[in-house]
This record gives structure tokens, sequence and C-alpha cells, in this order.
């Protein structure tokens, strides 16, 4: 790279997990949520031979309906947590509009 000094450069530079990290603790529920949805979607696969006599495209579709509630659950825990800690938690003067 160049020493050159009159190119824009970031102020601080990071990896991918650094960043990751970062956005996981400012929104701790979506790291969970997506986790959960690994986690529902892995042991549908994994159930994928003990089905039965259920049909493939059937099962398939209840494992991704499945893994997609955990998901949306966790986003909407984290928007309810976010809410009560914004306006339940916070005192009134805060609040207030100035």
């Amino acid at each position: 790279m160049s020493t050159d000094k009159s190119q824009w450069a970031p102020e601080r530079e990071g990896t991918v997990s650094t960043k990751l990290l970062q956005k996981a603790r400012a929104a701790p529920f979506v790291p969970a949520g997506a986790g959960a949805f690994a986690v529902v979607a892995a042991y549908g696969l994994h159930r994928l031979k003990a089905r039965g006599r259920m049909k493939m495209s059937v099962h398939l579709i209840h494992t991704r309906v499945a893994a997609q509630a955990c998901l949306v659950g966790a986003l909407t825990l984290g928007a309810s947590y976010s809410l009560y800690k914004d306006y339940v938690l916070k005192p009134a003067a805060e609040r207030a509009p100035k």
C-alpha cells in the first residue's frame, strides 16, 4: 500500500468477527434467533429419515415454519424489550420532549 496521507482511511478497521460481536452486543436477540433458526433447521434435517409416511415436501415445510417462528419470535422479543427499556424504564423527565 502507498503511504500517501491524502487518501481517506477509516478511523478503525475491523474484521468481520469484531463487527459481528459489536452488532451482537447492540441487539442480542438477533444472534439468538439466528442460532435457534439453525438448531431447528438442523434438527429437521436430522429427522428427515424418521419422518415416517409424511411426504418430504410437507416435512420440509414444517421444518421451515418452525425455524422461521424461532427467528421471528426472537426478533419480537428483542423489539419488545427495546420498547420496554425506552418507554417504561426511563424516567418521565427523560422522555419529555424539549
